[in-house]
């Protein structure tokens, strides 16, 4: 019988470049090949294209897979479980290595061919393969890869089951209970407690939240939060803005949803809100005939402005990207008066996005939401839930899946931690069953 080994590539010391290589025998399956975006200056509306992968794995900004020589057996196949740039934003840097396709879900498969497209110093020539949720690759004779239905706080968000001969290792970055989510269908239940009785030798799981007690709200809850705030207002001549996650297309449909209950025409604006927004058009998110207005190079982001200002604020509703402080992003430039669009007395400015838990992400934060202060914006924080899983989500999942072992991922000592004592509440034990392991270690699981 095959060993089978966990190779903590990135992600495990940290939240960010997350990489983790799973080793059936002398067969390897990469999961994941993310940023960390703290560690550069990179948020939404900036790219690391023309920066060389040795100089990223200098700044802790990508995975170090060096350890991946030192490591005997054969990658073939690279998996990612959803878009966002901790997860797929390193491919563009390190794919060729390994000349294996890389698979992902339709929305996710886009967004990679854009980062190898975008890319100016690595050549990546890697075949990117589109399987939806619920679809299988068969990796080699007697290793299987499957999707499963999850949901997150982007479309398309899987996790990926690896059905090996002594067992199925389950991969779950990231990912939240959502029994009614607005868009998209809820977890696939049946075919994760399928798996369970299957038998799951190894979980490979998230811990951003385990520290965080209850369960994540619904993204149902967040669309309420969005429409109270922005229909509940009685001041209709104010201006109002909102920021948030450009990959979060739930919630920018929820926010375009009651801009025009309010007599708004909603306007997205910025390039990662360009970028995904067209992804959600060519993937069915998004209606091509809807008519939203998407602004994503600068100069057209400052006509459109411009625009806004000439006719009225009281007509639009701009949706922009900026909501972690980040300079450069379009609410940094109007918090600096870089545009036309000047905050003023009395206008509204929408959180709806939580910080991201960096020191980094905080200061930049604070120091825009202190210059929309001065100007004397009226700031609506954290109107918001989580895109990933509290401590109760955590349970539920261990319950369904009944994994032998389990693999705190994504994350750093502290969540860990949290983790692991809820685990340790359900009959599991640190060192026997449950293991922490650090970027650069490989855990053979015999």
């Amino acid at each position: 019988m095959k060993d089978i080994g966990i190779i903590a590539v990135g992600g495990y010391n940290e939240i960010g470049r997350n990489m983790t290589a799973i080793k059936i025998g002398d067969d390897i399956v990469i999961m994941d090949m993310g940023i960390r975006l703290d560690r550069v200056q990179i948020h939404e509306d900036t790219d690391v294209e023309s920066l060389p992968s040795s100089e990223l794995i200098a700044m802790g900004a990508i995975p170090d897979d060096s350890i991946m020589e030192s490591v005997h057996g054969t990658v073939r196949a690279i998996a990612c479980t959803h878009g966002h740039l901790d997860h797929i934003g390193a491919i563009s840097k390190l794919a060729h290595k390994y000349k294996v396709p890389i698979l992902a879900t339709p929305f996710t498969a886009d967004l990679i061919q854009q980062e190898i497209k975008e890319e100016r110093i690595a050549q990546v020539n890697n075949p990117v393969m589109p399987m939806p949720a619920g679809g299988r690759y068969q990796v080699t004779p007697d290793i299987e890869l499957e999707f499963v239905r999850v949901q997150h706080s982007i479309v398309d968000c899987v996790f990926a089951a690896i059905h090996t001969p002594k067992g199925t290792v389950v991969y779950a970055n990231d990912f939240k209970i959502d029994r009614s989510p607005t868009l998209g269908e809820p977890p696939d239940f049946a075919r994760l407690r399928a798996i369970g009785k299957e038998g799951v030798i190894a979980l490979i799981t998230e811990t951003t939240n385990a520290g965080i007690s209850g369960k994540t709200p619904s993204e149902r809850i967040a669309k309420d939060l969005v429409w109270d705030v922005l229909i509940g207002t009685e001041e209709t001549r104010s201006g109002v803005l909102v920021t948030t996650f450009s990959s979060h297309i739930a919630r920018i449909r929820a926010v375009i949803e009651a801009a025009r209950e309010m007599g708004r025409k909603p306007v997205l604006l910025g390039r990662s809100m360009e970028k995904y927004w067209g992804t959600a058009v060519r993937t069915g998110y998004a209606d091509k005939n809807d008519g939203i207005q998407v602004y994503g190079r600068r100069k057209a982001v400052d006509k459109a402005l411009k625009r806004i200002i000439s006719e009225g604020k009281e007509k639009y509703l701009p949706i922009m990207t900026g909501h972690q402080g980040e300079p450069g992003a379009i609410l940094s430039r109007v918090a600096n008066n870089e545009t036309d669009f000047h905050v003023e007395s009395g206008d509204k400015v929408i959180f709806s996005a939580g910080i991201i838990p960096q020191p980094l992400n905080e200061s930049n934060r604070h120091t825009v939401v202190t210059k929309l202060k001065m100007k004397g914006a009226r700031i609506y924080d954290n109107v918001h839930v989580s895109g990933h899983a509290c401590i109760e989500d955590h349970w539920e999942l261990l319950r369904i899946l009944s994994p032998e072992h389990v693999i705190p991922s994504h994350g750093n000592l502290f969540s860990h931690s949290q983790y692991l004592m809820m685990a340790e509440d359900n009959g599991y034990s640190l060192g026997s069953n449950i293991h922490l392991v650090r970027n650069g270690q490989e855990l053979v699981i015999e």
